[in-house]
């Protein structure tokens, strides 16, 4: 099966695929969140 049609048409549950793409959209807002909180600090080789 192509990956274009597996993405289209996948052989989980409904339940499943709703809940991964839940779950990777959390993380993916988490690893925002975690780069936001970290813009101000100064991660320079001084710094340590």
């Amino acid at each position: 099966m192509p990956v274009a049609q597996k993405v289209v048409a996948p052989t989980t549950s409904p339940r499943a695929f709703i809940l991964k793409q839940t779950a990777l959209f959390a993380a993916a807002a988490l690893f925002v969140f975690v780069l936001s909180l970290t813009s101000g600090l100064d991660l320079s080789p001084g710094f340590f």
